[in-house]
């Protein structure tokens, strides 16, 4: 039996600025949120999710779907999302914990259970598999310590820092001891992430030719789904990321 709890905090708004309340809009019947807590709950590594949100009136609808839902969730600020996502983990007593943003309706169980055994077996400050990118964007997991977590709270001071739970550790490597997963084909050119419409117009196909109520479909069955379609890719090419970290 691990000693170590594995908590999941994922980080969601309602006001995202290229698609204001993409967290909440349905994919199958169900919305992008739910179904980010759907496939980590496939997950054989995590112990608990816990949900952190802004403490404003327009994100008081992701208090009622954490309630409706029965996730726990913390309420902090909008902005700084580091200090947010820090006195979530402190409220809760996570430690490690496993980061996922609620934009990723593909996430696969498999890959944050990949990056959760590494940073359990070499003992790193924080693993993940976004140094190196290799696998598609939207599959993206880190695991860190509470004692990192705390110290970039404590020290970080710019404000992409602040909005950026994890640039910190990954801005010194001199200080912390990072370890990137890597996967067996470089996947990085897939974009599998939800920040503007075309990007939901992506999922939602996806979802549409590979969902089943109660199962999980994988990273492999999405790339054997656009070697079948690679049409499907052409959704969303063209979208810009926002932020290169």
């Amino acid at each position: 039996m691990r000693e170590k709890k594995i908590v999941a905090i994922i980080q969601a708004r309602i006001t995202s600025t290229r698609l204001p309340g993409k967290v909440l809009m349905e994919i199958e019947g169900k919305s992008m949120l739910w179904h980010v807590l759907n496939r980590l709950k496939f997950s054989k590594k995590l112990d608990d999710i816990i949900l952190a949100i802004p403490n404003t009136k327009e994100n008081d609808i992701l208090e009622k779907f954490a309630k409706d839902n029965k996730v726990r969730y913390f309420k902090g600020s909008e902005e700084d999302v580091l200090s947010r996502y820090y006195e979530t983990a402190q409220k809760f007593n996570c430690d490690p914990i496993a980061r996922v943003t609620s934009d990723c309706p593909l996430i696969d169980p498999e890959v944050v259970d990949l990056v959760v055994e590494k940073y359990l077996d070499l003992g790193a400050d924080y693993t993940s598999n976004t140094i190196k990118k290799t696998f598609p964007r939207g599959l993206e997991t880190e695991v860190f310590s509470f004692r990192i977590l705390e110290r970039a709270y404590t020290e970080a001071k710019n404000d992409l820092e602040r909005e950026h739970v994890t640039l910190y550790f990954v801005k010194y490597p001199e200080i912390f001891r990072l370890v990137n997963v890597v996967n067996e084909k470089d996947l990085s050119y897939m974009r599998w992430t939800v920040d503007e419409a075309k990007d939901l117009e992506f999922v939602r196909e996806v979802y549409r030719r590979l969902y089943k109520e109660g199962k999980i479909f994988s990273m492999k069955d999405i790339v054997s789904l656009l070697k079948k379609y690679p049409e499907l890719m052409e959704i969303n090419k063209g979208v810009k990321q926002k932020y290169e970290g």
